[in-house]
């Protein structure tokens, strides 16, 4: 059921190794940030580019092309790592020291911040593994927004909020905003962590018709609740560019990701994307930068 509600968009693209942790490559930051590019310009919405430290410093030139299209520049960590609480078991991806949290994330905006000339204000953690710790080391670091909350795990808040110094889950005092990233609230799940509910990656392995259907039930959830939805999406430049399918080879071992890790990446996401973007502007979709919006909500918040 199509909505005639008002709501933001926040697209928030993750700039990092190719499959998430899963290579160490660079193709997709490559070859498939500049079709994601052209598809944001064909509609004139702004995102914002969060960079691992690593693939901006190994990437430079495409930060600051990024930039240079009007992007906002935010900052994903140093490498693709877990830097909050683990949501579900990944072999070998042991979460990071909370000691080491605040040093790793020092020199990841550091990194940034040399290529752009601007400090990053808006972050967002690698899986959206979040924590206490990290939201309190992102207002240390003066971030105003970050984007990590999984609502699909936690189910509230499900609006952008202040979060407390002692439960990043929970609303607090703190001046940084948490955006949380949409799911379908209304559904039963049938998976132990609830990732049946979540919003990626449907736009590529059914349709962008799929992913719509999820952006209705969202708004009708939040708004009959009295409250302004906001949509915050999370995509990757590998989708835009095709990834290797079956084994990848490293020597002393391989890796096979599901299928539906690489299903349809390449001309399929990039043609996905861009009728998203038409329906969700057919819709009366604002579309901001994290770091707008959270400037935004602090002026006046969102009710």
């Amino acid at each position: 059921m199509q909505t005639t509600t008002t709501f933001d968009v926040v697209l928030g693209i993750d700039m990092e190794t190719d499959i998430g942790s899963f290579t160490p490559f660079y193709e997709g930051v490559r070859h498939g940030t500049p079709p994601l590019l052209d598809i944001l310009g064909r509609h004139s919405i702004p995102a914002t580019f969060y960079w691992t430290g690593h693939a901006a410093e190994h990437n430079a030139d495409m930060v600051r092309t990024v930039a240079a299209h009007g992007h906002e520049t935010g900052c994903h960590g140093l490498f693709h790592e877990t830097l909050g609480d683990a949501l579900f078991p990944l072999p070998n991806n042991w979460p990071i020291l909370p000691q080491e949290v605040e040093g790793r994330l020092t020199i990841a905006t550091d990194i940034i911040e040399g290529i752009t000339g601007e400090r990053p204000r808006s972050f967002r953690c690698p899986r959206l593994w979040g924590s206490t710790t990290v939201v309190n080391v992102l207002e240390k670091l003066g971030y105003i927004s970050d984007a990590s909350y999984p609502l699909y795990f936690y189910n509230a808040p499900y609006t952008p909020y202040h979060p407390s110094a002692d439960d990043w889950t929970h609303t607090g005092s703190m001046k940084l905003v948490e955006i949380p990233n949409f799911c379908d609230l209304a559904m039963e799940s049938k998976d132990p962590y609830q990732r049946d509910r979540d919003q990626w990656p449907l736009y590529r392995t059914q349709s962008a018709e799929a992913l719509m259907e999820r952006v209705d039930s969202f708004i009708n959830w939040v708004s009959a609740r009295g409250k302004r939805p906001v949509l915050c999406f999370y995509l990757h430049p590998w989708e835009f560019y095709a990834m290797p399918q079956g084994d990848i080879d490293f020597g002393e071992c391989s890796v096979r990701p599901l299928p539906f890790i690489v299903e349809n990446c390449g001309e399929t996401a990039c043609r996905e994307l861009d009728r998203l973007c038409g329906m969700l502007k057919a819709q009366g979709a604002r579309f901001v930068t994290a770091g707008a919006l959270a400037e935004s909500y602090n002026k006046n918040p969102v009710s």
